[in-house]
């Protein structure tokens, strides 16, 4: 297994528990995603694989080796990438200095042309273009994307990537998901509750009371998530399983 999460437990600073003796495989080359109710730990699951958080007992193993103490600086020199729910956005930065920065060097015009084309991004229209507020949010997350792909991370991981932006940009977005799985060195973790991102998945894992309560695959995971909201009496839309 490429990540293997034991008995992970995590309380807020007042003392609420969010995640209780979570445990979590994702296997090596593979898309899982992470899907559960509202409040039920995902995004706080998350930020601890990523060392945002730390947890308060447990272990977390990347390629067999204990990352449990591990900062997020050292996890990113590991091969761990988190992107935001809101991408974060650097005024006077450019995209290329951007991608640059994420590949830790100076790159040619045509390989940055390479990671940009992947997340369907004309590189001539953006290169010189700063990660500011001009850019939309389905452009901002493309770019935190190709990013991704210049920085070679074993694991990334991803927090609700759907987030703030629209149809046309979500349509998109799926599209280079399906790209980048097809692609795949390293393993991906998605954070999310939306159907059609939920079916590319090689694995889903259920969270739901800071545990994770079912993981799988897709077909099976998708009939138990479907039979779980009409024992609640809860309908949902096409997009959406929570």
């Amino acid at each position: 297994m490429l990540l293997t999460l034991e008995n992970i437990s995590w309380r807020t600073p007042e003392g609420v528990c969010i995640l209780q003796d979570l445990n979590l495989t994702v296997p090596d080359n593979k898309l899982v995603v992470i899907t559960g109710p509202n409040g039920g730990g995902k995004t706080t699951l998350a930020k601890t694989i990523a060392g945002i958080y730390h947890q308060d007992s447990g272990r977390i193993l990347l390629n067999g080796k204990d990352i449990s103490d591990v900062d997020i600086t050292e996890r990113a020199k590991a091969g761990v990438s988190f992107a935001f729910q809101q991408p974060v956005r650097f005024k006077g930065i450019t995209v290329r200095k951007l991608i640059e920065l994420a590949a830790g060097e100076s790159l040619p015009l045509s390989k940055i042309c390479d990671y940009m084309s992947k997340v369907g991004l004309c590189a001539e229209e953006y290169i010189d273009r700063e990660v500011n507020a001009t850019l939309s949010g389905g452009e901002i997350k493309r770019i935190e994307i190709a990013t991704v792909l210049a920085r070679h991370s074993v694991l990334t991981v991803f927090d609700e990537p759907e987030a703030g932006i629209d149809l046309w940009s979500f349509t998109s977005l799926i599209k280079t998901f399906e790209e980048m799985r097809k692609n795949l060195n390293g393993s991906i973790v998605i954070i999310s509750h939306q159907e059609r991102i939920l079916r590319i998945a090689d694995e889903i894992a259920v969270v739901a009371n800071g545990r994770i309560t079912a993981q799988g695959k897709p077909e099976d995971m998708m009939q138990l998530l479907a039979e779980n909201n009409a024992m609640s009496g809860k309908c949902y839309k096409q997009e959406e399983m929570f």
